[in-house]
């Protein structure tokens, strides 16, 4: 029979044990009850369901609108100048460098689509800004058009002595234009040339009014001419020098934009394009968008004060 002692000590040793707690029965997961909460879209009435289809269909004009046309496409919402205003600003941020470096710089910003045919011609300007064109003519020895391209001063003129001439140096050629006649089209396509003077943009082609059946006509309209042409929804060209007086300035800004207008409607029945800014900048100085006005808004100011030499 176990004495006192050793029950004491066997409940002892009991009591100082750690106490095991139920283990809680776990539930297999697809006998657990599942509850969800449908939630169901009120229909409302036929007047609000139309109206949330029209919306869906303004958003989806919207996005589809914000990727099909070129970022200029929208006019900007900066403060608009008068010629005269404007040059007196691109005067003084041009002042101390040389007026023969600066130059006035026009970009006629265009609403239309990606993708579309762009705008490209040559115009020759009232007051040209440079007159350094050296031509040179693609034509066949001894014709009458090697002797305009002779008599209208061009610098080079041939067939073969000029293929030879851009094959020998095609990083030094003596013209910065370069026309073909129209007998001399097929020459000019055996010759293949085009991976020498389509990267300088120089090589002739009908779209660029470069080949042509009347030399002498092509090298007087190409003498003070500028080409422009349309990129990523904007015209961008030199409009004057530095040292142009107001009156000079605004022909040559009316000139584009008449040409460009004029552009633009010839073109309507292919695609739709709208002139909706035009930007005068200078070769340092900010764009600032015209408002269609000449004289300044300072009264003490007159377009004489932006005639003198700075």
């Amino acid at each position: 029979m176990a004495s006192a002692n050793q029950c004491i000590a066997s409940l002892a040793r009991l009591s100082l044990s750690a106490p095991i707690r139920p283990v809680n029965a776990t539930i297999p997961r697809f006998l657990a009850p599942s509850i969800v909460q449908t939630r169901c879209k009120s229909v409302g009435s036929v007047a609000m369901r139309a109206r949330e289809r029209e919306k869906e269909k303004l958003k989806k004009k919207r996005r589809q609108q914000r990727f099909r046309e070129y970022k200029y496409a929208t006019p900007s919402k900066e403060e608009q100048y008068s010629l005269c205003d404007a040059m007196r600003y691109l005067r003084a941020v041009e002042v101390g460098r040389p007026p023969s470096s600066v130059t006035y710089e026009i970009a006629l910003k265009i609403r239309t689509p990606k993708n579309s045919q762009v705008l490209r011609s040559r115009i020759r300007l009232p007051y040209p800004i440079k007159n350094d064109t050296r031509i040179a003519v693609i034509c066949k020895e001894g014709s009458g058009a090697m002797h305009d391209a002779r008599t209208g001063g061009a610098v080079a003129f041939g067939e073969e002595s000029l293929f030879e001439l851009i094959k020998a140096n095609p990083n030094k050629l003596p013209f910065n234009r370069l026309i073909c006649h129209v007998d001399s089209e097929p020459a000019l396509k055996k010759a293949g040339l085009g991976r020498i003077l389509g990267p300088k943009g120089l090589m002739p082609s009908l779209k660029t009014n470069t080949i042509t059946k009347s030399v002498k006509s092509l090298m007087h309209e190409m003498v003070g001419a500028e080409n422009y042409r349309e990129r990523i929804g904007a015209i961008r060209m030199p409009i004057g020098n530095i040292q142009f007086t107001p009156k000079m300035l605004a022909e040559n800004v009316k000139a584009l934009v008449m040409a460009v207008k004029e552009n633009i409607a010839n073109m309507e029945d292919k695609v739709k394009k709208d002139l909706i800014e035009v930007v005068l900048t200078s070769t340092n100085g900010p764009g600032l968008s015209l408002n269609g006005g000449f004289n300044p808004s300072d009264e003490k100011i007159t377009p004489a004060h932006l005639s003198t030499a700075m």
